[in-house]
């Protein structure tokens, strides 16, 4: 790092570029949207668009995909941040295609994948042009392959081969008449900048990303909550352990880990020990297939 005391630190060269991505599509575009899940990812882009138009407002509604199998505490963290920001929430019920015929539960209960056709009718519905997604590089294979500025076809389909040169920060929001494109201000972060950057700005988090005492039961090696979905099956058998989430999404494929972080500081060291992805430590629908994460990007998933 340079000794000049005008030098940017790691952590205010990535929320310069990203608070730059905010405003750039402000400009750029009609109607953006962010996608808000109540995931740390989603919590620190809500931050820096904050950041971005103070002491305005944030100029974009969020829309939040529910499953109907969401963590109780993170649906609350996320309808509290809504009213103390006075923000616009759209949110797309993945229960309401269930009911309609339109999606069929699968037998494994898991509603990660059904997220997408309610995701995809709700951004043609609203016609957004342009749509925030809390994806890094980092995280996934397919995920490293996106541009910060990511077309998406009029089905929301993403091919990899018609995505633009990035050059520099010149970002290409060039799309036709029911294209969009998602936008990824996160994409040159990893998951421990997240946490350094959270700890620096003290940005509150839904408590189940901090250790505690909860009853899990085993599936496939990973520690899953017992709820609504459908777990524990038969032979799976329900115990009090201390976990924490890496990440959080549908309970029926999101798992805990074993963990006795119960602050920041004692979750970052944790990270920066730890030689497991978030999603390949946690995630059983990235491991349904070598390509899951790129085919579910294909059909129009974040």
């Amino acid at each position: 790092m340079s000794d000049s005391p005008y030098a940017l630190s790691h952590l205010d060269a990535l929320e310069s570029e990203a608070v730059h991505i905010f405003r750039e599509v402000a400009g750029e575009f009609e109607r953006p949207v962010i996608l808000f899940s109540g995931g740390k990812d989603s919590i620190v882009m809500l931050h820096l668009a904050l950041k971005a138009f103070a002491p305005a407002p944030v100029p974009f509604p969020l829309l939040h995909v529910d499953t109907g199998h969401n963590f109780p505490e993170v649906l609350a963290y996320r309808d509290r941040v809504v009213a103390e920001h006075g923000l616009r929430l759209h949110v797309a019920h993945v229960q309401d295609y269930i009911d309609r015929g339109v999606l069929k539960e699968r037998p494994d209960g898991t509603r990660n994948p059904l997220q997408t056709v309610p995701l995809t009718e709700k951004i043609q519905a609203e016609k957004f042009d342009a749509v925030f997604g809390g994806g890094r590089r980092d995280e996934e294979k397919a995920r490293a392959k996106e541009r910060v500025f990511s077309l998406r076809d009029e089905f929301s389909q993403w091919d990899p081969r018609r995505q633009r040169p990035e050059l520099w920060q010149l970002y290409n929001g060039r799309h036709a008449p029911g294209e969009h494109v998602r936008v990824f201000p996160l994409s040159n972060w990893t998951e421990l900048d997240v946490w350094q950057y959270i700890a620096r700005e003290r940005i509150e988090l839904p408590e189940i990303y901090f250790a505690h005492r909860r009853e899990v039961f085993d599936r496939g090696g990973m520690w899953l909550t017992a709820g609504a979905w459908g777990g524990p099956e038969e032979g799976e058998i329900p115990q009090k352990r201390q976990v924490r989430y890496r990440t959080v999404g549908d309970m029926s494929c999101t798992g805990a880990v074993d963990s006795d972080a119960e602050t920041l500081e004692q979750v970052i060291a944790e990270i920066a020990a730890s030689r497991l992805t978030e999603r390949g430590a946690t995630r059983a629908d990235d491991k349904m297939s070598e390509a899951a994460m790129e085919d579910r990007k294909r059909e129009g998933y974040f």
